[in-house]
């Protein structure tokens, strides 16, 4: 079982490895969020991905070259995520890549044809091995062959089996990079944004350009960008600078959350962006730049917390119902409301305009829908911008574009059937998830400064793996309890944090400071339980 797997049956622990020096995530930002063939049922993908991988043939190269630099001007004080980073950094990652077609995997009529191809072409072991010997330098890599088709051409059902291939391949690889077409990459990437159930990196990739010309293993087409982007979406998803990212989305040496992204432009090759809020980083070379962290990551150390109710290990495929979207326009017509209701469609989002208007025909052709038991989420045909209000069956999309929110609302009716009350909780929480904005209270600012001694500690050798390991547990487990009003609990998993700090911390000013701090944090939690109220009181 998986840390990721045992995080939704047991306490909440922190997968522990090794320790880095804290990275980024600027508590401070207002709204950086996290930003995803035939059929095949959820068994069979099983079947399948079990079966491809068996017949890949994993590319080992003996010589490692870890990222060189990973800079941002934040940071992320998680030990969870320090862990992730440094294991990168002492050892080659594992990187497995499904391959679902698009453009990247197209063959062009000839060198100089951008736009006249047939997608979905180019296996992609193909692919990766032509990236050879450079990508073997910066990971160990696998390959998936999940279809070859493109994008646009997959369904729901094919979504499901998607999320169990990424899960399915991430129980052995330190991380995944999918590559797929780019028309609805924004789709792919926010499914498993919000499906997947590992902290792991995951990263959606593909092209704007086909890989060769003539025929699948002939000569590259003139600036193609699929190699680039192939090599840049491994090289970020070995460095693990995403992990409690979720899923993002990397092109043209960008990466964006899965949440946030769009298309913008039908041939550009910098056509993917996220409006008002800009990439989360980029890569030059072998450095990383990361402006901005997902909301997400804040949860990073807490598992339960951070992954998704929408396990879809637990549903068929044959759960998801059918949700579809209706545009709003001048005089509008109410007659697609009501035809997706009388068809059976469980819920409805509509693009309004501004700030989520419909027609008056709309307004009553969903009112006697949403009486009738369909749920409705209502976002806006701007591409920026909040939609907020509504009531009952209706929910507010927020920022949501409206082919994300129909993603949300089918998972949210999956999980929650015909329950508007709860999919909106999820919404305010999952679906809009932001930073506080609010300074962080001396017992939050106590846990961080521990998590961050922990792992300066280990980085620097002064304690082993398994005391960092124990010691990580504890405070996780501190931490948890903590949160859940738990005081008392909180309490003693520091009281055996200290006890074991001492036992194992050979290095007197090492465990001087490890005891101090957790003495502290626990005499802040001790005043400020209930009970020590009410005594004060």
């Amino acid at each position: 079982m998986s840390p990721d797997e045992a995080a939704r049956n047991l306490n909440p622990i922190p997968e522990v490895r090794v320790s880095s020096p804290s990275l980024f995530a600027n508590p401070w930002a207002r709204r950086a969020r996290a930003t995803a063939v035939p059929l095949v049922s959820a068994g069979l993908a099983a079947v399948l991905v079990g079966t491809l991988n068996g017949g890949a043939t994993p590319v080992v190269q003996e010589s490692f070259s870890s990222v060189s630099g990973v800079s941002s001007a934040v940071q992320v004080e998680s030990v969870a995520y320090n862990t992730a980073v440094a294991a990168a950094a002492a050892a080659k990652p594992k990187v497995a890549v499904i391959g679902t077609g698009g453009t990247i995997a197209g063959v062009a009529q000839s060198r100089s044809s951008f736009t006249n191809y047939s997608a979905g072409r180019i296996p992609i072991a193909s692919m990766v091995q032509q990236l050879q010997p450079e990508i073997g330098n910066v990971a160990d890599v696998s390959t998936v062959q999940f279809g070859n088709a493109g994008s646009g051409g997959y369904t729901i059902a094919q979504f499901h089996a998607l999320t169990l291939a990424v899960e399915n391949a991430l129980k052995t690889a330190d991380g995944v990079v999918v590559t797929t077409g780019t028309d609805t990459m924004e789709e792919f990437a926010y499914w498993l944004d919000l499906t997947v159930q590992s902290r792991k990196p995951v990263v959606l990739t593909g092209a704007m350009r086909p890989w060769a010309a003539g025929t699948i293993d002939g000569p590259q087409v003139i600036g193609a960008d699929g190699p680039a982007n192939l090599y840049n979406a491994i090289t970020l998803a070995a460095s693990q600078t995403t992990y409690c990212f979720g899923t993002v989305l990397m092109l043209n040496d960008e990466f964006h959350a899965a949440r946030d992204v769009t298309k913008g432009n039908t041939t550009r090759m910098d056509t993917f962006e996220t409006r008002r809020m800009g990439s989360l980083g980029w890569i030059d070379g072998d450095y990383i730049k990361v402006g901005r962290a997902p909301a997400r990551v804040a949860k990073c150390d807490t598992p339960s917390e951070w992954l998704t109710p929408f396990n879809l290990s637990t549903k068929p495929a044959s759960a998801l119902p059918r949700v579809e979207i209706v545009y709003n326009y001048q005089q509008a017509g109410g007659e697609a409301i009501t035809a997706f209701a009388n068809a059976g469609v469980k819920g409805i989002v509509t693009a309004g305009t501004g700030a989520g208007g419909i027609s008056s025909a709309q307004s009553a052709a969903r009112s006697a829908a949403a009486n009738a038991g369909v749920v409705f989420i209502s976002t806006s045909r701007v591409g920026s911008g909040s939609v907020t209000g509504g009531s009952g069956n209706i929910i507010a999309g927020d920022d949501l574009l409206a082919q994300k929110a129909r993603l949300f609302l089918l998972l949210g009716l999956t999980f929650a059937p015909g329950d508007a009350a709860k999919i909106r909780g999820w919404m305010d929480t999952i679906g809009q998830a932001e930073w506080k904005v609010t300074p962080p209270s001396a017992i939050e600012t106590g846990f961080a400064d521990l998590a961050t001694r922990i792992a300066e500690l280990s980085t620097a050798g002064t304690i082993n793996g398994s005391t960092t390991e124990l010691l990580t547990d504890r405070l996780a487990r501190a931490k948890s309890a903590y949160e859940s009003a738990d005081f008392a609990g909180a309490g003693t998993y520091l009281q055996n944090f200290i006890d074991r700090a001492k036992q194992r911390v050979d290095d007197e000013a090492a465990r001087t400071a490890l005891v101090d701090l957790a003495t502290s944090l626990k005499n802040e939690i001790s005043a400020a339980s209930p009970a020590a109220k009410t005594v004060t009181g």
